[in-house]
This record gives structure tokens, sequence and C-alpha cells, in this order.
């Protein structure tokens, strides 16, 4: 089964993103969902003690909640979560970035970030930038070279105090470099793959008109998006925009074919639910970008997790948060959110293959 289909959408996008969604997706898809950016990880369950005092009762509740506490605490650094999934699963976009969850808040960023190990046969400048207390990205400089393997390694078992668990690896496959541009104006999608543009596509995209807490939430965002998954057949209803009832003119509920996502707010690129008409004319859409029957179905064909697609013309800024937009941020901004000066981990040695594989 293609991981594509499977995979549930990264953690990044606040709440606030979503209620604001731009598209009609149900708000159930555009959901994050922690620590399920793959299904190959394997999860090491944190301690569940309960360090309450009323857990324990009696005169030794204060005691026995704090060597509750102490014993968790006392556990090893692990890693839950690992996207995207390994070179056996999946290939992967040229902008794919790596996202790397733990199972608790790490308090020593930088030396976390000094075992974090990241190696392509083709090689480019890259940075990790911690995006909560417990989960880490790392992106590229410049996009990846297409057709090529990539390493990570996370050697936990060298920071201080963590000698007791094993190291992890997983090894990637950058495919095709898919790099789209949706010019929102002229109405088209233009596809380059490997360089060359290979197929233009009729498009509609959000036309706009429908204004939340100061957002214009019908229309696309502008940006540099990146598939995130992508389904042969997605719901979508009117429920993001808190319209439930039938009966509203506001409503709607449409199964809709060939949907790659490109934000956890709700916008996909799909197939056009009819009104063909307007394919390549006009913006008709709440957010989505429509393409015809043919080019959908293509586009959804050839979309590898982390593909580029650029979204020019509309006044809607993509929020970097919003999904994998990671490459809204400058680059000087992306190394901002390293624990380690000016983003740049102390060169290490090439590294052997870990014990533990994860791929």
């Amino acid at each position: 089964m293609n991981p594509l289909k499977r995979t549930a959408p990264a953690l990044l996008a606040i709440a606030a993103l979503v209620t604001a969604a731009a598209c009609s997706a149900d708000v159930r898809t555009a959901q994050p969902a922690p620590g399920r950016g793959t299904t190959e990880t394997s999860v090491h369950p944190r301690a569940t003690d309960d360090p309450s005092p009323a857990a324990t009762g009696g005169a030794g509740q204060a005691r026995a909640a704090g060597a509750s506490l102490r014993r968790l605490q006392a556990q090893p650094l692990r890693i839950t979560d690992i996207t995207p999934m390994g070179e056996k699963t999946e290939k992967i976009g040229v902008g794919s970035p790596i996202i790397v969850t733990f199972d608790r808040n790490v308090k020593n960023k930088a030396a976390v970030e000094t075992v974090l190990q990241v190696q392509a046969e083709k090689p480019v400048e890259g940075a990790w930038r911690w995006v909560s207390d417990r989960q880490v990205v790392y992106r590229t400089r410049t996009y990846w070279k297409p057709h090529q393997k990539v390493l990570f390694s996370a050697r936990l078992s060298q920071i201080a105090g963590n000698q007791g668990v094993k190291d992890v690896s997983r090894r990637f496959a950058i495919g095709t470099a898919n790099v789209s541009v949706v010019d929102t104006k002229k109405h088209v999608m233009k596809v380059r793959r490997d360089g060359k543009t290979v197929k233009t596509i009729p498009i509609s995209a959000g036309r706009g008109g429908l204004v939340r807490n100061g957002v214009d939430v019908y229309l696309t965002t502008s940006g540099v998006h990146l598939t995130m998954g992508k389904k042969p057949v997605e719901t979508m209803t009117s429920a993001w925009m808190g319209v439930t009832d039938p009966k509203d003119p506001l409503y709607y509920k449409l199964e809709i074919p060939w949907a790659v996502r490109i934000s956890s707010s709700g916008e996909y690129v799909h197939q056009s639910a009819g009104a063909y008409q307007f394919l390549g004319r006009s913006n008709q859409s709440h957010g989505c970008v429509r393409a015809t029957p043919a080019g959908a179905r293509w586009f959804y064909g050839i979309a590898q997790r982390g593909d580029v697609v650029t979204v020019t013309g509309t006044k809607r800024k993509l929020d970097w948060r919003n999904g994998w937009s990671y490459w809204q941020l400058t680059w000087t901004q992306w190394k901002k959110g390293s624990a380690l000066p000016n983003g740049v981990p102390t060169p290490t040695p090439t590294p052997s293959a870990p014990q533990d594989e994860m791929s």
C-alpha cells in the first residue's frame, strides 16, 4: 500500500489554523495527529506512574510522589516517531523535512542536536529547528538533490546519562524532483519533473469572500507548500467553518477524487467536483486547488510526500507552522530555531550503521 494513502498529517498545525481552514476537507482529517508521522517506528511508552499524592494515600504520599517523579526522570530519552518512512516503504520529494519526535520534553536540546546526524549521497547544507519541546525538524538550505539516499542517525547513547538506550537510524530515498507552481491569476498549475516542465493543468483556486477573524478563509494561501499525503477519495464538508446543518446555504458534504493534501488546514490539489467550465478561467473553490479529472488523477499518481507546490497570486500568506510549510522561513530564520550556535552541528566522522535500524 502506498504510504501516502495511510499516513496521518504531521503535527504542526495549531488550532487557529485548523479553524481558519482555507479548503473544504472534513475537519477530522485536518486535525494534527501526534505521534503518527510513520507506522514503522517502535514506540517506547513513557512511565505511567501517577506522581500525584492522591494516587498513593497515607503518610507516604509526598515521598511516593517524589520517588515516582525521579523514576520518570531517570528513564533514558527515546524517539517515538520519525517522519518520513524508510527507503523500502516510500520515495520522498526534494522538499522533505526530517521530523523527529521524542517521548518527553527535551531539556538539553543542544546535546540532542549534536548526536543527530544527516548524511546524503549528494550533500547539501541543512539544520535542525525545534518546533516544540519534544519535536525537532531538519530542513535543508536548498532542496535535496533527487534520486539519492539519505541516512539519518540518532546516537542517543552518547548523551550524558542516556547510555542505556539504543542508537537508531533510518535511510530515506529521495525520488523525482516534482516541483509545481500554481498561478492563481492565470489559473494554471505547471509541473516540473527533474527540471523539465511536463504538464500544464487548468485549475481553479480559492474565490475569497468569507472573512473569519480578519482572515479570508476562502483564499488559497500563497507560499511554498509541501505535499503531506493523498487519498483516492476524500470527504470534504463545511464543518471546518462550523456549518453542520444541511439546511444552511453554506453547507456541503462531498466525496472528492484524487486529493493530495498540501497543508494541515485543509488545502488540497484535487479533482474539481463539476463546474469544469471555470477551470483555467476563474477562481471558484473554497481554498483548494481544483483541477481537471485527467490532470488531478495524473498529479495524484506522481505525488510523493515532500513534493514542492508553490502557490502564487493571492493576498493570504501561508503560515510556516501550517503543515510542512517550513520553506516559508528564510534560511537565516530557520537556523534561529536551532539550539546550536548558528544552527550548525560540530563535524562528526562518517557513522557506521547503528544497532537499532528503524527502516
